[in-house]
């Protein structure tokens, strides 16, 4: 086989007018990476920013979208540590929506048995984001209350999930009765709330006045505003994202006199930064998968040839968890 076949953003675009299907070569993997026949793409909402050109990091054109995968290796490089025949998940800016791809062995990570295909795509980037936004820049504790916002979303239902095994007081907060319902299914939080304005009243009676410990907000917008009148004293307002498309400002006096932290959250670069911290970050997301402790959810699974319905899900907001894009399939 020399060409495979690949989802290309070739132009940006606002109506997923730039994209399209093409063959491209094989790609040959260097030392230090491994070929990769990827099984499952999980799509996030950074990849449907991507084909827009607003999200924070722009690749240079044409690329291959999909930031998070999973697949079997099938041929590895010198100095690779994985081997012909290893299920691994694969993470990157780019490269997931592909039949096959290479990638070095610092973005791949075994993958646990308990996991599909599908799921464990749809593993590494949500369930990493939660991770470090509660346990790294949170600082949770057991029976401490956590609101999550956006809760249905592929980062907001990995918070929900993964605050209910950290022994937190789970608040979900979502747009519809379908999505409630949804949540409360799949990982039974203790309260799950309309996110309406008017959410604020919500969370004090809950919390019998006090407020949440932690806000998980990857909306923004008028979500970050309601938040700060309904986190407790000694609170931390974790800033995952900006989903509701305005970006909040705050006056300082506001966290000043009400004693909360407002604390940005990026995964990725905190891994960065601090590497030996970020692949202990890995290595316990990858555990808690293995226990069975978190699962991720799968919205719906689609083949290559579909994937603007797949993508057109995330554009309507109706997707719960993450699609997966099959390019095998």
């Amino acid at each position: 086989m020399t060409t495979m076949c690949a989802l290309q953003v070739r132009a940006l675009s606002e109506d997923l007018g730039g994209l399209a299907l093409v063959d491209l070569p094989m790609p040959v993997p260097s030392a230090g990476e491994a070929l990769v026949r990827i099984e499952a793409a999980a799509l996030g909402f950074p990849d449907l920013l991507m084909t827009k050109g607003r999200y924070q990091a722009r690749p240079p054109l044409p690329f291959v979208p999909g930031m998070e995968g999973a697949g079997v290796v099938v041929e590895a490089g010198e100095g690779c540590q994985f081997k012909p025949g290893d299920e691994v998940i694969v993470g990157g800016l780019t490269g997931g929506v592909a039949q096959y791809g290479c990638f070095a062995s610092g973005a791949m990570m075994p993958k646990p048995a308990s996991l599909d295909m599908g799921q464990a795509a749809s593993l590494r980037a949500a369930y990493l984001t939660a991770w470090v936004a509660l346990v790294r820049r949170g600082m949770a504790q057991p029976g401490e209350t956590l609101l999550v916002h956006g809760a249905a979303g592929g980062v907001g239902l990995a918070a929900v999930d993964l605050g209910k095994a950290l022994g937190l007081r789970v608040i979900a907060a979502a747009s519809s009765d379908e999505k409630r319902a949804a949540i409360q299914q799949l990982y039974a939080p203790d309260h799950v709330i309309d996110s309406a304005p008017g959410f604020r009243d919500r969370v004090l009676a809950i919390t019998e006045g006090r407020g949440a410990d932690l806000v998980y907000d990857p909306v923004g917008g008028d979500v970050f505003d309601e938040s700060t009148r309904c986190i407790a004293f000694d609170g931390r307002l974790l800033v995952i994202g900006f989903a509701g498309g305005r970006i909040p400002q705050i006056g300082v006096n506001i966290a000043l006199i009400k004693g909360f932290s407002v604390v940005g959250v990026r995964a990725g670069e905190y891994g960065r930064r601090f590497p030996e911290r970020g692949a202990e970050n890995l290595a316990q997301v990858q555990r808690l998968a293995s226990d069975g402790r978190i699962r991720p959810h799968v919205h719906a699974r689609y083949a290559l040839a579909d994937w603007k319905q797949a993508f057109a899900g995330m554009e309507s907001r109706s997707v719960i968890g993450r699609s997966v894009i099959l390019p095998h399939g």
